[in-house]
């Protein structure tokens, strides 16, 4: 056999061992390994694996030059995803393509595999979100958590919880341990948030305090994170059950401004043993401020509604002390911001306008989201590939209405399949403090929905037709029976 033969007979064999892979699955896979500044120097065009995915590859375009080159990815000891090899200065994208699928190919029928991902520098304890300490009673646990783990339906969570928990480096040592035990919820927003931060480009360390220092060339921001929780005494211990649009109205304009109110004070007035607040450590001091809210006070699933579904139109009249009436006038949407009154529930009364109390120009802006929770994490290993078998996925809710004189969303329900399309931080929301020491920039959170304050007018920027407000249901089928697991 010729040498053109012998090179074409074994490119042959080499094709039958990588495959391509779809850019959703890759992501997650990935989902600590770009650095910041790689979207500034390169595109990424194509993605490949072997079968097993043992071996990840990543075709790109330098921006720069003009040309092309292939980055390889091993698992490193601790189960990262990591750069082993590349090449640069291809003509076309198609030499980058053959060239990393070559690459896998040669690392596969040499055995190479496990010495390419020993890096050297892997700490000894790894962050391991899922495996519960020997010996641990099931009664024990979380029971959110007994539902993520016990339940077949949630493997594209565990699947995306397992990527995950070796990139984070949590300072708090006891991180897992409330996961798993007894601040599920707490531990769940945040690493909803760490997902998103990634997902926007950002690199991600997690300080002492505040919870995250986010940072990309030319920019840095830190945020604390915070939720809403039932309160076990005092006034808002007595709930409200509101069942008329009337007793809605009241417990969205007093109750809840007062849950979120609470949290967000909290975290105004915290110091630390040496008298700092959060914006006083470390990075912070220098940076922009952020407190990042998630409502966790009433917990769906089991055919309930949670209380994160429905709350988040009482945020903004409390952050910036004004209510927003409108009415439609000849089809045009006429609003007019008004200063609100005090927030009073059962003898208790709050002031509204959290940035208008003292010490908040030291908050840049409040993060909120209604996603952070099991179900954006099912939704996001489904689009990577990992749907369970037997199960179907379906999302319905509202989506921002694009029309200018829209008062309500459009209803939406989607089938999440793989290759779903999806990004970690598209429900959030950043609330910019009109009065901020230290302002971010606009626009600085990519995809983020923006709310301003100015000259007594609200203002808000959305990318797309953001979510305002879904639930996720999954269906498990059982021969000629569907059986709706959760919600």
């Amino acid at each position: 056999m010729g040498e053109g033969k012998a090179k074409a007979a074994k490119w042959r064999r080499q094709q039958g061992l990588t495959q391509e892979m779809p850019r959703q699955r890759f992501n997650l896979l990935a989902i600590g390994t770009r650095m910041s500044p790689s979207t500034l120097f390169s595109e990424e065009i194509s993605y490949w694996s072997d079968e097993e995915e043992r071996l990840l590859g990543l075709v790109f375009r330098d921006r720069t030059d003009d040309d092309f080159g292939w980055i390889l990815l091993a698992r490193d000891r601790i189960g990262r995803f990591r750069c082993v090899d590349l090449t640069v200065d291809l003509r076309t994208p198609g030499h980058a393509a053959q060239g990393v699928r070559q690459r896998i190919a040669d690392a596969i029928e040499a055995d190479e595999i496990p010495a390419l991902g020993d890096q050297g520098d892997e700490t000894n304890y790894p962050t391991d979100l899922l495996t519960v300490p020997a010996g641990t009673n099931p009664e024990d646990l979380h029971p959110h958590f007994r539902i993520l783990m016990d339940t077949p339906g949630r493997a594209p969570a565990r699947a995306a919880l397992r990527e995950i928990g070796p990139w984070l480096a949590p300072t708090d040592p006891h991180f897992v341990r409330e996961f798993q035990f007894s601040q599920f919820d707490q531990r769940m927003w945040e690493l909803y948030l760490w997902a998103a931060f990634r997902d926007m480009g950002f690199d991600v360390r997690q300080p002492e305090a505040p919870d995250f220092l986010c940072s990309r060339p030319g920019f840095k921001f830190t945020v604390e994170a915070t939720t809403v929780t039932a309160s076990q005494q005092g006034p808002l211990a007595n709930h409200p059950q509101p069942k008329t649009t009337e007793e809605m109205k009241a417990f969205l304009a007093d109750y809840m401004p007062m849950k979120f109110g609470s949290s967000l004070t909290s975290k105004l007035n915290k110091k630390d043993k040496d008298g700092r607040n959060y914006w006083e450590r470390g990075e912070a001091a220098s940076n922009p401020f952020v407190i990042a809210i998630a409502d966790f006070h009433i917990p769906g699933g089991d055919g309930n509604v949670g209380s994160m579904t429905y709350t988040q139109s009482a945020l903004w009249p409390y952050l910036y002390g004004h209510r927003v009436d409108y009415e439609l006038i000849e089809g045009q949407l006429v609003t007019k911001a008004s200063k609100g009154a005090d927030h009073v529930y059962d003898g208790k009364v709050v002031p509204t306008g959290f940035f208008d109390l003292p010490g908040a120009e030291n908050i840049s802006a409040v993060l909120f989201s209604n996603a952070g929770t099991m179900s954006k994490f099912d939704r996001m290993g489904v689009g990577a590939g990992f749907g369970a078998a037997d199960h179907r996925y379906f999302r319905f809710g509202l989506r921002l209405n694009p029309d200018p004189n829209a008062v309500e969303g459009d209803p939406f329900m989607d089938e999440i399949e793989a290759g779903h399309d999806e990004r970690w931080g598209e429900e959030l929301q950043l609330f910019h403090n009109p009065t901020a020491r230290t302002p971010l920039p606009k626009h600085c959170l990519p995809g983020v929905t923006e709310h301003y304050f100015r000259d007594g007018k609200p203002l808000s920027y959305s990318y797309g037709e953001p979510v305002l407000g879904s639930r996720t249901l999954l269906m498990h089928l059982v021969g000629d029976e569907k059986k709706t697991l959760s919600v």
